[in-house]
């Protein structure tokens, strides 16, 4: 809620400089502002939602609800890099006046706000394992790179006197290819959950070796591991002895189960362990 409490900020900020300012950029990064707020109620919804346990409905959880929500910012994202890209043609199609000089140190707080607001979210997704709120890190870090091309484009209009009143337009235009650069990061991202993309190599080897290390276990035919919000589901088929009782094996495959919910708590939240004898 913090990151709606402070966009709604920005955005009233930025509007009022970009009127006052006489920079239709900056009224342009006003409105993204406000958008911000959206992809906020988003993500947080999809948080909330991915965050319930399983049920008759779902019972494999809610963890697809993160990257939807995360797949709908992205398409904001792209909305707002045309829309922004549209109207700064418009004004550099346009006479118009040049801005105000005091819009360069607001624009400087807004770039350092949104840095240091992008840098906070990136360290809570890390911890999280969250792809939502790894796109809102990368969509603030997206704005600050917006409002750093404004305040760009409007020093070089305020210097520039006559004749360099769409320098900030211009900077608006360019700084939507970052916008939309970031913008297919988001949606990759988030389509990769959604479409249960292998996850690294590296955790499917930790999975394999804690796995592997359980007493009884022979060796490992499968093992399939994809995202569901923030945890990860295992489906693994391992090796006994062929001789073994159904209730041993059955054991064994509680064992594998327990020690991998163990080895991560978090990061795992359930296990479909297949038995399967030695040949």
């Amino acid at each position: 809620m913090r990151g709606i409490v402070l966009n709604a900020t920005l955005a009233a900020v930025k509007f009022a400089g970009g009127v006052f300012g006489n920079t239709y950029a900056l009224i342009a990064d006003g409105a993204e502002s406000l958008i911000d707020i959206l992809s906020s109620l988003l993500v947080w919804a999809g948080f909330r939602v991915a965050a319930r346990p399983p049920d008759a409905n779902h019972p494999f959880g809610h963890g697809k609800a993160e990257p939807l929500a995360a797949l709908a910012v992205a398409v904001f994202i792209f909305a707002i890099a045309g829309w922004i890209a549209w109207s700064a043609i418009r004004e550099i199609l346009t006479p118009h006046q040049g801005p105000h000089w005091a819009t360069l140190p607001l624009l400087a707080g807004v770039v350092a706000v949104k840095l240091w607001f992008s840098r906070r979210m990136t360290r809570a997704s890390e911890e999280a394992g969250s792809t939502g709120l790894q796109v809102e890190a990368l969509h603030h870090y997206s704005d600050a790179i917006t409002s750093a091309a404004a305040f760009v484009g409007i020093g070089i209009a305020v210097w520039g006197g006559p004749g360099y009143e769409t320098a900030d337009d211009w900077a608006a235009l360019l700084a939507c290819a970052v916008i939309l650069f970031n913008g297919v990061l988001m949606f990759n991202r988030a389509l990769a959950d959604v479409m249960d993309t292998a996850v690294s190599p590296e955790f499917e080897s930790e999975v394999r070796t804690v796995a592997l290390g359980v007493p009884g276990v022979a060796a490992l035919d499968k093992c399939r591991v994809r995202k569901s919000g923030l945890s990860h589901l295992v489906d693994i088929q391992v090796r006994v002895d062929g001789e073994l009782s159904v209730r041993a094996g059955h054991d064994i495959a509680h064992a594998v189960k327990d020690a991998l919910l163990a080895s991560a708590p978090h990061a795992i939240s359930d296990v479909s362990v297949h038995i399967e004898p030695i040949k």
